[in-house]
This record gives structure tokens, C-alpha cells and sequence, in this order.
């Protein structure tokens, strides 16, 4: 399921993207998926993040441009929640910072619920890009776990 929470048609207004799924993995095995970088590299970009709270790493896109997001983790709660800064070419060049935030919670199945919340984002180009990255995260992250 995905959603995008507040008016598009805002000038200026902050804008988020939700995407929430079900994961048939445990929760420690999905944190591994967002935490480590070879596995987070294998559904994502490669990268080189640490886990720990204050600490700065870079997702590195594909493509002849060779796009590097700068990242600084905000918060990282093992196997609950990760939050982490994301600064693309654009947000720097606007000087704008967004925040990906994911939380996990053990299903009833001993799988994981996935809640992925990327906000900050202003325009509407940006949000379009951010919901078709998230069209199908949940196979890409599940076959990484």
C-alpha cells in the first residue's frame, strides 16, 4: 500500500510518501536488509552506512551521472526503526533535506510489517520520482532479506 499524505497542489507544502508492506521475514532478518551494506545494496544503491546514530554515509545511483544521495543517520533502534537525512543533487542544489524513516514490527505470523516514510520532499516531480521508486520495494527488499 502506498499513499501520499498532505496537498500536492500547495505551494511550498512538505509532501511525504508512505509505503507499508508485509514481509514473510522477522524482523531481524529485514534490519539486516536496510543496515547492511551489500544487502541494502542488493534492493537499493550501493552504499556504505553504518547504523549508529550520527553517522554519515552516501547511496550511490546508477546512471552515467553517477548521482550520489548524501545520508546522516538520525536515529537507528535495531530491528524497530531507522531514520536517516537523504540529500540528492536536487535537495543539495536547493538546499533541502528529506527523511526516510522505516519501522518494522513483527506480524502475528512471524513476518514483519514494513512502514517506509520518506517526507520533506516540495515538489511535485520529486514525489513522483519517490512513488515509483517505491512501486516495488517490497519483492526487491524481500528476495535481499
Amino acid at each position: 500500500m502506498m499513499e501520499l499524505t498532505d496537498r500536492e497542489d500547495q505551494e511550498g507544502a512538505e509532501l511525504s510518501v508512505v509505503t507499508e508492506c508485509d514481509l514473510p521475514h522477522p524482523p531481524e532478518k529485514v534490519w539486516r536488509a536496510l543496515t547492511v551494506p551489500e544487502l541494502l545494496g542488493a534492493w537499493l544503491m550501493p552504499n556504505d552506512i553504518r547504523p549508529v546514530e550520527g553517522e554519515r554515509f552516501a547511496l550511490h545511483a546508477d546512471g552515467p551521472a553517477g548521482d550520489r544521495i548524501d545520508c546522516e543517520v538520525l536515529e537507528a533502534e535495531p530491528c524497530r526503526r531507522l531514520r536517516y537525512s537523504w540529500r540528492d543533487g536536487e535537495a543539495r542544489d536547493n538546499a533541502l533535506t528529506s527523511v526516510v524513516t522505516f519501522e518494522l514490527s513483527r506480524d502475528g505470523e512471524g513476518g514483519t510489517h514494513l512502514r517506509i516514510v520518506h517526507s520533506g520532499a516540495r515538489a511535485k516531480a520529486s514525489i513522483m520520482a519517490l512513488q515509483a521508486a517505491n512501486t516495488n520495494i517490497a519483492p526487491r527488499l524481500s528476495r535481499a532479506a
